[in-house]
Formats: C-alpha cells, sequence, structure tokens
C-alpha cells in the first residue's frame, strides 16, 4: 500500500506497476459486476458502461471521495504544483491501490473494494440512461451513412508537463472545413472536436 501511494515524481521506487496491475483488475471486476448487474444489455451497452466507470474522470472522483490526495507521496516538484488535487495522480494512485489489495489480500477482497467505492455509481446509472460520448456518436453518425470513419491528428501539444494542453483536428467526410479543439488531454481534445463535427454535420 505504500508503494501505491507513492509517485513516480517521490523516487524510482514507485506505484506505476502497481497501476498497471489495478488497472487491469478494475477493468474486470466492473465488467463482471455490470454483465451481472445487466443480463439483456447489448455486448456495446456493456462496454459504454465499463467505459464510464473505469475512465480518468471518474476513478479521480472515487480518489476525492475518500479525500486520497491528502495521503500521497509526491516529490517536492508535484507538491509544489498541487499534484496531490491533479486528476491524473489521482485516479492513476486509484488504479495502483486496487493492484496493491490484490496482491496482499486476494481477488475477493479487491473485488470487495471496488464494488463499495463504486456502489452508488452501479446504482444509479442504467444502459438507457446512459450518454454515448461524442466520438461514439459521431462515428454511429458516419458509419449509419457508410462514410469513413473520422481521422483525429495531434497537431500540437504545448505547456508544462503538469499542465499539458493538446490541440487535435478532426477530419470527416462531407465537411469542407477540418474541426480543430484543445483540452487538457489527448482524449478531451478528440471529444471536444468530434462534438463540434457533429454539431456542423446537423447544422
Amino acid at each position: 500500500m505504500q508503494t501505491a501511494l507513492t509517485h513516480r515524481s517521490s523516487g524510482c521506487v514507485n506505484n506505476e506497476r502497481l497501476e498497471f496491475l489495478g488497472d487491469a483488475l478494475l477493468g474486470f471486476i466492473i465488467a463482471e459486476a455490470l454483465y451481472r448487474q445487466f443480463p439483456q444489455a447489448s455486448e456495446g451497452e456493456l462496454t459504454r458502461l465499463r467505459a464510464s466507470f473505469v475512465n480518468k474522470d471518474t476513478l479521480a472522483k472515487v480518489a476525492k471521495g475518500i479525500e486520497l490526495g491528502r495521503h500521497l507521496k509526491l516529490g517536492s516538484g508535484e507538491l509544489k504544483s498541487g499534484g496531490w488535487r491533479r486528476d491524473s495522480i489521482l485516479a492513476n494512485t486509484v488504479e495502483a491501490i486496487f493492484g496493491a489489495i490484490y496482491l496482499d489480500s486476494g481477488i475477493d477482497m479487491c473485488r470487495n473494494c471496488v464494488l463499495h467505492l463504486y456502489q452508488d455509481l452501479l446504482t444509479g446509472i442504467t444502459p438507457d440512461t446512459l450518454v454515448k460520448d461524442a466520438k461514439t456518436r459521431l462515428q454511429e453518425y458516419l458509419q449509419a451513412r457508410k462514410q469513413p470513419l473520422p481521422v483525429y491528428d495531434i497537431i500540437a501539444e504545448e505547456g508544462e508537463v503538469h499542465a499539458r494542453e493538446f490541440t487535435v483536428e478532426c477530419k470527416v467526410t462531407g465537411l469542407e472545413e477540418t474541426v480543430i479543439a484543445r483540452g487538457r488531454s489527448k482524449r478531451s481534445a478528440e471529444q471536444s472536436a468530434a462534438q463540434k463535427a457533429i454539431e456542423l454535420l446537423l447544422s
């Protein structure tokens, strides 16, 4: 657990390997829970539900709910820049903790911990109420019309390591202009570009 709470900025013994393990465990446990909870849901619906639980935003929300930031072991640079409240660090640490629990206490204890932390989220969601993300909606719109899928390219990366900003362009058949959007991560920039593309296609 001490290793799970240690960010790479704090030393060579850190939580990156545990994060790798915890990410896989979280995906499996959430997939299993959703499979049992929604026996009539399709593969696509289950995939979107799982994605909504294992993404960085949800993990960071879980971390903040248990005030995890207070317990992180960070290097001096991350301490000065407020690393204990950065979503990416919090999310990665939650995954590392799941990996540590599995190694120390086994899969059953790990499953219990994940399901306890996700209890409210699992109770409050259904396949019908889950809104598809912009990239999925754009892809389905184009597929329904037998058009090529959109192409996303990173055209710029700016800012310090802890405050990067990505600029992404999205090329869509049928749009004369190339859509450009920015975000604090590649994923968020692509989602913003996809949303802009959908609005242009429907305008």
